[in-house]
């Protein structure tokens, strides 16, 4: 079992993520632990005032969601009832056993798993403190339920999701033709016959990631002219180092015709498995990476590799995406508009903008507050609890807090009216 835990900046976000599965048919709320009513019987806002009414005690905290992914093998088909024990005994053993949480199985992926969605902010309006909780009380849990539970184990579940190839090391190259050729020919066998490319762009991309490249030369080049092909070692920097070695002399025979055959065979048999690469792009960008750097990251970490393709200028005009759970090959705009290089860095600057703007709302929103308070101050005797500059705008406006901008004139002291002098 593999566990993974993010911190969301908000409560609504990490809610939203979830329902927005289960209206797409893609999840379904399997459980509503420490809650009043049943989670098939509650609304998102019966869901969100759970935890609201918690976070509302603690004003300070700049953080009070935690979002929680259990991930088991495919092999392991665990009913309802089963994912919701293991979702009870993890929240248990991580300390959050008496706090509302939610729990979500996920069908958009080739494997099982759920999602909980729980509050830091404890019943007294303290925090529980969730530093470092990945790698010390998670880390625990997980192997605890494992060997509990006969579930495959998380190091073992992550091998087996790895490519299985092994990345020709460069320095191969400064050793001769024989161990070139030995380790391009291993590589390149395993990507031809495993994986599912459509052009010679994504072939490409696949070889990549273990340091090989297919190279048909200049276009005004012998080799390109009579529709050869070579494969070159790559270094760290993505430069090509060493012996080219002919295609036709490696025994799975990676010629371009052969390649070209494999092209349009895999047309089809790609269409089924696209859905899996854009769940995993989605989820990716609902995190608000905040930067290509930082979502080829992140995807990385969902076992897609990604490779950008940029001009002489450093602009980026392309990308694709190596699925290695899958071992299939997309470039973005193959997948929708949605998943091109130009869409997906609009989306990030969108994201970008957005938030800065909250930021400059907030702190406005913000002050303003604080300025009708010591108004209020002032001519009132009672304290008025405000809003502070750690608390997001949206939780503001769904909280129940009581809202002064509107004080009744009888709780205001009147001024008295000076009377006027009379001169006679």
């Amino acid at each position: 079992m593999v566990a993974k835990i993010t911190i969301p900046k908000s409560i609504e976000a990490a809610l939203n993520y979830n329902e927005k599965k289960v209206e797409k048919g893609a999840a379904e709320c399997l459980h509503a632990a420490n809650y009043l009513s049943e989670a098939k019987n509650m609304n998102f806002y019966q869901k969100l005032n759970g935890f609201e009414m918690l976070n509302n005690l603690n004003s300070r905290a700049t953080t009070k969601t935690i979002h929680i992914s259990l991930n088991f093998d495919p092999s392991e088909k665990l009913s309802n009832d089963k994912l919701i024990e293991v979702a009870n005994v993890y929240m248990e053993k991580i300390g959050f056993e008496q706090q509302p949480f939610l729990v979500y199985k996920h069908e958009d992926a080739g494997h099982p798993h759920i999602h909980i969605v729980s509050t830091t902010i404890k019943e007294d309006g303290s925090r529980i403190n969730t530093h470092n909780i990945g790698r010390n009380q998670s880390e625990k849990a997980r192997k605890e339920i494992e060997h509990q539970y006969g579930l495959i184990k998380a190091e073992r579940q992550q091998q087996l999701m790895k490519p299985g190839i092994k990345p020709v090391d460069a320095q191969i190259a400064v050793y001769g033709k024989s161990e070139t050729k030995r380790s391009i020919s291993n590589v390149v066998g395993a990507v031809f016959r495993q994986y599912k490319f459509t052009s010679l762009t994504e072939f490409n991309a696949a070889l990549k990631q273990f340091n090989v490249v297919a190279d048909r030369g200049k276009e005004e080049g012998r080799i390109y002219k009579n529709r050869g092909l070579v494969y070159r070692i790559l270094d760290s920097d993505g430069n090509k180092v060493g012996v080219p070695i002919k295609a036709s002399s490696i025994g799975s025979k990676p010629i371009l015709d052969n390649l070209e055959k494999k092209f349009t065979a895999n047309e089809v048999a790609k269409e089924t498995l696209k859905q899996r690469t854009k769940n995993a792009i989605d989820d990716c960008l609902q995190t608000s990476p905040g930067s290509m750097k930082n979502l080829v990251a992140a995807l990385n970490q969902k076992n897609i590799y990604t490779v950008l393709r940029q001009n002489a200028e450093g602009r980026l005009y392309g990308i694709t995406f190596v699925d290695n759970q899958n071992k299939v090959v997309f470039n973005g705009s193959d997948l929708g508009k949605g998943y091109s290089a130009a869409a997906l860095q609009s989306k990030l600057a969108a994201v970008n903008e957005n938030s800065l703007a909250k930021d400059e709302t907030k702190g406005s929103s913000s002050s303003g507050v604080l300025l009708k308070e010591n108004d209020l101050n002032k001519q009132q005797d009672k304290t008025i609890s405000t809003t502070t500059k750690n608390e997001n705008l949206l939780d503001v406006l769904l909280s129940t807090k009581e809202q002064y901008d509107n004080t009744p004139n009888n709780l205001l002291k009147k001024k008295r009216k000076k009377k006027k002098k009379i001169n006679l």
